[in-house]
């Protein structure tokens, strides 16, 4: 029977031995079609993610809010941040179960054959043991709150991990908006330089015609030639901008995005807005900025380099940990359990340190100065807040007087054209100032879609800077949960 117990049980060890309990590698499928100028399959939001969006009504463009659902389902940086997350709690977990006993369970055998030249009797002697033990093992027993304050900072790393994805959130929401609105600047761009150059192509063919029967110079016609090859050249230009918009887009979004979803040429128009101007009451209060993310988790950062203080002190005094445990021996497999066959153990041990070199002295400076470190880091997240939070609202304090202001120079740059232009067909001007009309007309319109989309993107901003939060109503931030699949 024993023959047969030790022959299943090296049976069992060999079977175990070919076990390999790591996950079955396979190379990730990159989100990108086959090649680098074919189209892939839009990807699509899940419910969480849209749900999420929705809550942004400050966004008042739908198609947008669903590419910001888009981002918050697919997007890589994010699901990082989520991961980063799972990765702090697991950590946490770690450090919360050193303040509880580790309790193992242990089973042994053991057969020896002693020779006879070794043997008290002068013979050869076969042993056997068998032992079963339930204990724990170099459990320390916190005195001066080491493991506490390592649990702490363990703690404020898992809620600053928390606050780091929330940050990511809100910055991946406004990234998102202000790529989406800065496609739709460009795309009125270009349907700017495609206009004028169909405009200047008329133009030119009727200066040929003009030409052909004498009533114009090679000049003037050479001179309009410039004019198309400009506007050619910006249609050009405006096209590649457009795909580069749109690949950028693409990328914050993790995947194609539905043609439906993407912005017109007439999204940046005269009286449309695509984010909402969040009131702002007057004084602003700090303690609005102080919620923010950022300022949250430079915080949690700040707790945890101060807890370690505490850990890296506690090093200094004596140490007890305990080592104990019970079972059973038996030289019969059979006998284990028996009565009579109890064993146990119990182990203290006392360590005091004595002299280590000043290493337990320098671990407490080390932590000090990353303590003084954190609270430099807190105190600059708090005054880029203010900073950033200054600019928006110094810039957007002025925003309708420069609309309205440059609205008005297309209007008059128009007219000054027509006059222009008018005045030339009549012989009373010559075509250079027809050109300059023309060109002051196309920079104003180039100029106003700028302005337009700095307007909108000046909103998108504010709403990053605060936080994501709207002051005096409800929340607009994103909920710092996981809508990464």
């Amino acid at each position: 029977m024993k023959t047969s117990t030790v022959a299943a049980a090296a049976a069992l060890t060999a079977l175990l031995a070919g076990c390999n309990l790591a996950p079955r590698y396979q190379t990730p499928q990159g989100a990108v079609p086959d090649t680098v100028t074919a189209r892939a399959t839009p990807v699509v939001a899940s419910e969480a993610a849209l749900q999420q969006a929705q809550a942004l009504q400050w966004l008042q463009s739908a198609p947008l809010r669903d590419v910001v659902a888009l981002a918050l389902t697919h997007n890589r940086d994010l699901r990082v941040a989520i991961e980063n997350i799972e990765k702090a709690r697991a950590q946490y977990g770690i450090t919360r179960a050193d303040l509880l006993p580790s309790v193992t369970a242990q089973a042994q055998g053991n057969r020896a054959r002693t020779a006879a030249d070794l043997s008290s009797t002068g013979a050869s002697t076969t042993t056997t043991q068998y032992t079963a033990q339930l204990g724990f093992a170099s459990y320390e027993v916190d005195l001066w709150g080491r493991i506490r304050n390592l649990n702490d900072a363990a703690l404020q790393q898992f809620l600053q991990s928390q606050d780091n994805q929330r940050n990511v959130q809100l910055g991946l929401v406004a990234d998102v908006a202000t790529a989406w609105l800065t496609l739709a600047a460009d795309q009125a761009r270009l349907q700017l330089a495609q206009d004028t150059l169909a405009s200047r192509e008329k133009a030119f063919a009727l200066t040929q015609r003009m030409h052909q029967i004498g009533s114009t110079s090679g000049l003037v016609l050479a001179q309009n030639q410039t004019t198309v090859d400009t506007a050619r050249g910006d249609v050009a230009s405006y096209t590649a901008q457009v795909d580069r918009d749109r690949n950028a887009l693409q990328l914050l979004v993790g995947g194609p995005v539905p043609q439906n979803l993407l912005p017109s040429a007439q999204t940046l128009a005269g009286g449309t807005d695509s984010a909402a101007l969040l009131p702002v009451p007057t004084p602003l209060p700090s303690s609005v900025l102080l919620q923010r993310p950022d300022i949250q988790a430079a915080e949690h950062n700040l707790r945890a380099m101060n807890a370690n203080i505490g850990a890296a002190r506690a090093a200094l005094f004596p140490t007890i940990s305990l080592t104990a445990s019970v079972g059973t021996g038996s030289r019969e497999l059979d006998a284990l359990f028996g009565s009579g066959n109890r064993t146990w153990s119990f182990v203290p041990l006392v360590k005091l340190p004595i002299f280590d070199g000043g290493r337990n002295r320098a671990n407490i400076e080390v932590a000090e100065s990353n303590q003084r470190i954190a609270v430099s880091q807190y105190e600059k997240a708090v005054q880029t807040a203010f900073k950033e939070t200054a600019d928006v609202l110094a810039d957007r304090a002025q925003w309708g007087n420069r609309l309205q202001a440059q609205t008005s120079m297309v209007a008059n740059t128009q007219k000054a054209f027509d006059l222009s232009d008018a005045r030339f067909k009549a012989g009373v001007d010559n075509y250079l100032t027809v050109l300059d009309a023309q060109r002051s007309l196309y920079t104003a319109q180039q100029t106003l879609i700028g302005l337009r989309l700095s307007e909108q993107l000046n909103r998108v901003t504010l709403w990053k800077v605060l936080g994501g939060e709207q002051p005096g109503a409800a929340a607009t931030g994103v909920a710092p949960t996981g809508a990464a699949s």
